[in-house]
């Protein structure tokens, strides 16, 4: 299962989270999404964890201070592929 991982403080790097998620069951892999400009940490990131060992960590991890911020953990929602850039559709009239 796929969880999402919000609020991280920006000093949070995989093997912290990783760490933090082990505790809770096998971690599969950890991924933390960075701004593609700047390549900062954009806080937040996926935890992929098997179903059982997933729900135990949602439970036990959500609202949990890390850094002195409250995470957010949930089961991740896959998000509609659409195209980006938020301008208008259709053909262009010049």
């Amino acid at each position: 299962m796929k969880i999402y991982v919000g609020n991280l403080p920006f000093t949070a790097d995989e093997n912290s989270v990783r760490e933090l998620f082990a505790q809770h069951g096998t971690v599969e892999s950890v991924s933390l999404i960075t701004d593609r400009d700047t390549g900062r940490p954009r806080g937040f990131g996926f935890v992929q964890m098997p179903n059982a060992d997933a729900q135990r960590a949602i439970q036990n991890l959500n609202g949990k201070q890390m850094g002195g911020r409250p995470l957010r953990v949930n089961e991740a929602q896959e998000r509609e592929r659409g195209g980006g850039g938020g301008g208008p559709r259709g053909p262009k009239r010049w």
